[in-house]
């Protein structure tokens, strides 16, 4: 029996997580370094995983499967494609960012409520959510998926909850409020996502007998399994429904902005870089395998929803007054664009889709980390509130420009690469999807911009004069993420090479095939 490399990479942080909660009540700095620890580990087998997978190989790769609850056909069976491979980089990566960011976040002496905010407890919930992550994209059994897909609101609740942004315009109690209000939010909205999709696995399992993702897919393309068209487009909207409120798709997005405003830069990092995720993954891989017919029913009222959040997510992004919630608007968008390279139908739109996610939480996690490190020293999140930083804090601002260039899709940055492949692939088979969607671009210029300008240039404000420049642990923290941007954005072959291949996996359960250049023929 070989070694079972996919669940110990999930179980690496969960035990993490564990043995952080147990530390010590007055072994605080211990609690940070051994969720430190466990994340690098964590790291260290997700490379492992990117390494023994061959993009050439089968589909799904280091495959597991043991029997769980036989009386009803449930079974852990676990695999992974380059999409997944992907993804589960892309978590174990953050991770450690995530938690040497908020490596004073919880520390119970800068606290008014110590009680609600333990060391342990909140570095604990990080490497909990990584393990429930990594192992939705391991999961091919679809209950299994659908256990972790809610389970992992249990945790996330509590980080934005119980360990909210200190820098609120109000009262404590007004602060307090605004946080329950938020996690109060965030937990509903997927709840209500989650009990629809739980009815469509019921469904599911009565019309194929199973829950085995591959078992199913397989049974589909060989005709041994048929669905009704309306049986397949109802099952098709329980589970679509559900990934578009985690995903988020306009308009279910409005508990996004309230829980990246309400919680640390941390914590908005882990919600929209990592666990959001899983709601674009999951469409890939369980709607468009599992109901290929009615995913291509479906396509232009989704290929419209996702224009209208390209558009409207930019939009709001250039009012907004409050940091986070601009970079929250703006990931509303960039979610847009996933969805709809995905829904575009072509390789080169499922590629940039795939690259996008990856290429997103990147870039989203250097713009939202030094924007956490500049209100933590300011205790503002409105942008009126600075001026002038550059002059102070240099490496802050240029950090600061080289996440928002980067969220702006500038070439020679991760992001430009799969912007590109999802307009390439859009505009091949909907041009006029495409050309909407390009002003997507124009205004992500402008609301970055504006905000480096009202931020970062102009007059010193004197509430600023003081500010600190990145100190050794910050710069650590941004350092390798911008190297990457710049890395991925010259050389992306490695990240393509291992997608390519699922997404013509994908391409070939939905029946399409990329439309041909018409070209006139020379008279």
């Amino acid at each position: 029996m070989s070694f079972p490399l996919l669940t110990a990479t999930a179980a690496l942080p969960a035990l993490g997580a564990v043995l952080t909660a147990a530390v010590p009540a007055a072994r605080h700095t211990a609690a940070k370094w051994l969720a430190l620890v466990f994340s690098l580990a964590t790291l260290g087998l997700a490379a492992l995983v990117a390494v023994r997978f061959d993009p050439g190989g089968a589909r799904y790769q280091l495959t597991e499967s043991h029997a769980w609850i036989a009386d009803f056909g449930v079974r852990y069976e676990l695999g992974v494609d380059g999409i997944g491979v992907a993804l589960i980089a892309l978590t174990a990566l953050l991770i450690p960012f995530v938690i040497l960011a908020g490596w004073h976040d919880a520390d119970p002496d800068q606290q008014s409520n110590r009680r609600w905010r333990p060391t342990q407890g909140f570095f604990a919930l990080i490497l909990a959510v990584e393990a429930m992550v990594i192992l939705s994209f391991e999961a091919t059994d679809v209950f299994l998926f659908y256990i972790l897909f809610e389970a992992m609101l249990i945790p996330m609740y509590f980080l934005i909850g119980g360990f909210g942004d200190r820098a609120h315009s109000g009262s404590d109690e007004n602060a307090a409020a605004q946080r329950s209000y938020a996690a109060v939010k965030f937990l509903l909205y997927n709840l209500v996502g989650g009990l629809i999709m739980l009815a469509a696995v019921i469904g599911l399992y009565v019309v194929a007998g199973n829950f085995s993702l591959t078992e199913i897919a397989e049974a589909r393309a060989a005709g041994d399994l048929t669905m009704a068209t309306n049986t397949e487009r109802w099952l098709f909207l329980g589970f679509f429904f559900a990934f578009a409120v985690k995903a988020p798709l306009w308009p279910l997005h409005t508990w996004l902005p309230n829980a990246m405003g309400e919680a640390t830069a941390p914590v908005a990092v882990l919600i929209t870089a990592v666990v959001d995720k899983v709601g674009t993954f999951a469409m890939l891989r369980f709607c468009l395998q599992l109901f290929p017919e009615a995913s291509k029913w479906a396509t232009p009222v989704i290929v419209v929803l996702a224009l209208v959040s390209i558009i409207y997510g930019a939009l709001l992004a250039v009012g907004q007054r409050d940091i986070k919630r601009l970079v929250a608007y703006a990931s509303i968008s960039h979610f847009g664009f996933i969805i709809l390279g995905i829904f575009a139908m072509t390789s080169q739109g499922q590629s940039g889709a795939t690259l996008y996610m990856v290429n997103h939480g990147i870039s989203t996690a250097v713009l939202m980390l030094v924007a956490g490190f500049l209100i933590t020293r300011r205790g503002s999140r409105l942008i009126a509130d600075y001026g002038g930083v550059q002059k102070v804090a240099p490496i802050l601002a240029g950090t600061f420009l080289i996440g928002g260039l980067a969220t702006l899709s500038l070439p020679g940055l991760a992001p430009f690469v799969s912007e590109f492949l999802v307009l390439v692939g859009t505009f091949a088979r909907y041009p006029a999807a495409g050309i909407v969607a390009t002003v997507g671009i124009v205004l992500a210029a402008l609301y970055v911009l504006v905000l480096y300008q009202r931020t970062m240039t102009g007059p010193v404000k004197p509430e600023v004069r003081s500010l600190p420049d990145l100190k050794a642990r910050e710069l650590a923290v941004v350092a390798p993420l911008i190297a990457l941007l710049v890395l991925l954005g010259v050389f992306p072959k490695p990240l393509t090479e291992i997608v390519d291949p699922a997404v013509r996996h994908t391409m070939s359960d939905v029946q399409q095939q990329d439309p041909r250049p018409e070209v006139e023929a020379a008279k």
